[in-house]
Parts: structure tokens; C-alpha cells; sequence
């Protein structure tokens, strides 16, 4: 079982109270991954939310003509895969990559909608975080789409 003071760390699971976090806690499994190994590719079956404890994960796609094209970023705290996640995808549509060192705890999604159901205020908390980061990203990219547009 994942202690509650590391659980307390994640983004994702900051609006929880001690009930709620040992509600996850019970839930969560917790994974390694070597650096450079594949946690997810572009078109596998999607498992659920990744939630990072330690290590840094690059999320990227494949162009059609063969060059990978670096999404994102993420370290410590932060969470991935939700999107295939919200959107009831079946599977991944971007590659996820441990690069460095990398423990994840891993909310399966049939558990997320298992909560939906026994517990709707906790995933309610969860889903406020989820749009609350996904409009800070929409946001950053606005801005840097605007910068892109003017220096061209």
C-alpha cells in the first residue's frame, strides 16, 4: 500500500483529505521504470492515470515520416495518461518514456470509475485538478503559440 505522505505530494491528489488519500492508497500500485524504458506506446491499451513519485517521463508522438516529436515534460508530482483516461479512449495516442529513473503509481481506470460511483465528491476533486491543469497547459500554449506567430 503507497504511504499517505507520498501520495500527499501529487498534484493530482492535492484536494484530498486523510480519508480520501487512504481511500487511494488502497488503489494505487506503484511501478518502476529504468531509464529509457517505455511505459506506454502510441496505441497500447490504456491502464490508467500515472501519477510520477520520482523521476522525469517524456511524453511524445511519432511523426508520419518517422521523427519523435517531445510533447512534454513531467517530474516529480505530476500526473499522465489522464486524457486517454477522461476521453474513454482504449488506447494510448502519444509514447511515454521513463527518462531518467522513474516510480509511478498508477490509478487503474476501472478503479477511477469504480470511485465514480462509491465515492463522487473525491472524484470530483480529482476531476476539478484534471480541468484545472489542463487550462493552465491550454493557456501555456496559447502564449506560446501567440510568441511563435509574432516572431514569425
Amino acid at each position: 500500500m503507497a504511504q499517505i505522505n507520498d501520495l500527499k505530494e501529487q498534484i493530482l491528489l492535492k484536494e484530498l483529505n486523510e480519508d480520501e488519500l487512504n481511500i487511494i492508497a488502497g488503489k494505487v500500485q506503484e511501478l518502476s521504470f529504468p531509464m529509457g524504458k517505455m511505459i506506454f506506446m502510441e496505441g497500447e491499451e490504456t491502464k490508467g492515470i500515472y501519477l510520477i513519485k520520482k523521476g522525469k517521463v517524456e511524453i511524445s508522438k511519432t511523426t508520419p515520416d518517422g521523427w519523435k516529436q517531445t510533447l512534454a515534460v513531467f517530474t516529480d508530482g505530476h500526473f499522465f495518461g489522464e486524457l486517454s483516461v477522461i476521453e474513454d479512449k482504449k488506447e494510448h495516442g502519444a509514447i511515454a518514456t521513463a527518462i531518467e529513473d522513474t516510480d509511478v503509481f498508477l490509478l487503474k481506470k476501472d478503479d477511477l470509475k469504480g470511485l465514480e460511483k462509491t465515492n463522487p465528491e473525491l472524484m470530483y476533486k480529482i476531476m476539478k485538478t484534471i480541468a484545472r491543469v489542463a487550462s493552465r497547459n491550454v493557456h501555456t500554449m496559447n502564449e506560446k503559440l501567440v510568441k511563435l506567430l509574432i516572431s514569425y
